[in-house]
């Protein structure tokens, strides 16, 4: 590894897309420090300490949301207008068209994308205003329209920042935001476990248990992230002219987790807004009541967590893989299934896999997802450990060290991967 490393530094256009990279990281944690004006971030601290979910949302923002910097909202806008954008290409037959045009289209899609970003980041950032009034110095309308701006402002730097990495960087720049954000809290999380160390809390073998724990959980995010199910494809000959086309065999990948981990933010957004919502009306009782019979780490709270994992799995695996059209596809290029009729038996058998394959998936989202509250009970350790954040973590580490091999690979030089 360390001599792959070597050789991309040797490369002059990949050590500047590195460097690159780095200068980018380095500004996007800076700005994490930066406060919006005429707020107290002590009065901020600890209403975020009373909601899980805008614990989590700390977590992805690498601690900004808790300082409530200009940063503090994150790149979570830009993802959600990504994620309404694709779901319309579906819905909007235009956007669809759109979408198959090619570069043209992906580029149009895009601004809305961005358009997109920026109005959920005003409607967001007016939600915060609202939330956190109590925790303004000049609660009135400029003090909150300055905050509103503020964040909005930040959230389209950030998207900005990301579309740079991913054009003159290396990796996919907004899952890269997401990555240095979450890893920036490694090292309060190591000073935690140093501190419940020295204090007595814990002992050096539920350390040693949490560390394997931790290894093994990672090990398998990687095997269940890369797995997919090969399904073979050959194409027929065909004769134009003088040429002879096709008569290739190839195959169809069909990734066991090609949801990814939006199901898990769908399930954790859902279940965590009445206690959220509490947080934001202490005084009412229905709110608090609701919250407390859902409430974070209890065994209600996490079968509903992975019951709302495996049907947000199943709905967007259905949304972003139509058997119907890769059939038709297939069909219209004079590509089959050994052993399966072209048209709508090859369809049923395509959906009939990914249905058992999505299974798997959706389970094994489910269990990481639930790992936090297991890792707590067995070790006492009250560390964030898995769900969303492992998974991001890991599926952006691979994602850039297959972006650096194939760099690396053009160039003749051995990569990361044997």
């Amino acid at each position: 590894m360390l001599e792959a490393l070597r050789n991309a530094w040797k490369i002059p256009d990949l050590r500047k897309r590195i460097q690159f990279t780095v200068l980018m990281l380095i500004i996007f944690r800076v700005g994490a420090f930066v406060p919006v004006p005429g707020m107290n971030p002590d009065a901020v601290k600890a209403m975020i300490e009373k909601g899980a979910l805008l614990g989590f949302f700390d977590i992805i923002s690498g601690g900004a949301f808790k300082q409530f910097s200009v940063f503090a909202m994150s790149i979570t806008p830009y993802i959600n207008s990504s994620i309404i954008v694709q779901l319309l290409t579906i819905v909007i037959p235009k956007w669809e068209e759109m979408a198959k045009e090619g570069e043209a289209g992906r580029k149009v899609l895009a601004q809305y994308t961005r358009y997109g970003t920026v109005i959920l980041a005003l409607i967001q950032g007016i939600g915060l205003s609202i939330g956190f009034r109590t925790a303004m110095k000049h609660p009135g309308f400029l003090g909150s329209a300055l905050v509103v701006i503020s964040l909005t402002a930040g959230t389209a730097f950030l998207m900005w920042l990301g579309e740079q990495i991913t054009d003159k960087g290396i990796g996919n720049g907004i899952s890269l935001l997401i990555f240095a954000g979450i890893v920036s809290r490694l090292p309060s999380g190591a000073y935690q476990l140093y501190t419940l160390l020295k204090v007595g809390t814990t002992n050096i073998f539920t350390v040693i248990v949490f560390a394997i724990f931790a290894l093994a959980v990672i090990v398998g995010v990687i095997a269940v992230q890369q797995a997919e199910r090969r399904v073979p494809v050959q194409y027929a000959k065909r004769v134009v002219g003088r040429r002879v086309y096709g008569g290739q065999s190839t195959h169809i990948p069909i990734k066991v987790n090609a949801a990814g981990v939006i199901p898990v933010i769908f399930a954790l957004s859902i279940l965590l807004f009445p206690s959220t919502v509490a947080g934001f009306f202490p005084n009412s009782k229905i709110a608090l009541s609701i919250a407390n019979f859902i409430k974070p780490g209890g065994w209600l709270y996490a079968s509903l967590y992975a019951l709302l994992i495996i049907f947000f799995t199943y709905f967007y695996t259905a949304v972003t893989f139509n058997p119907v059209e890769v059939a038709d596809n297939m069909k219209k290029y004079g590509g089959f299934i050994p052993g399966m009729r072209p048209g709508r038996p090859t369809a049923e058998y395509l959906n009939r896999i990914m249905t058992r394959i999505t299974l798997v998936g959706a389970i094994f989202l489910a269990i990481i997802a639930v790992l936090p509250y297991l890792i707590t009970g067995v070790t006492s350790l009250n560390i964030y450990f898995g769900g969303t954040a492992l998974l991001i973590v890991v599926g952006v580490a691979l994602e850039t060290m297959k972006m650096i091999e194939a760099q690396m690979l053009m160039r003749h030089y051995q990569g990361f991967l044997k």
